[in-house]
């Protein structure tokens, strides 16, 4: 994993949380794909925050979807 500072792995953080986000505007944004958004989401946050993350990552069909425009 490339080392990102303090300030964007909080910012690259933030986005993944929010329901309406999709990876592909973090990629956009930051040059990092699906995978290394979880392997940061996965570093940086606490067991239980992950899984709960993940699930509704996974349960949200339009969370992460390309049909919305960023």
């Amino acid at each position: 994993m490339e080392k990102y500072n303090k300030d964007v792995l909080n910012s690259i953080i933030e986005l993944a949380w929010e329901d309406e986000v999709p990876f592909k505007a973090i990629k956009y944004q930051y040059d990092i794909d699906e995978k290394e958004v979880i392997k940061i989401m996965r570093k940086n946050l606490k067991k239980s925050s992950f899984i709960m993350w993940r699930k509704r990552v996974n349960s949200t069909i339009s969370r992460k979807s390309d049909k919305k425009s960023f």
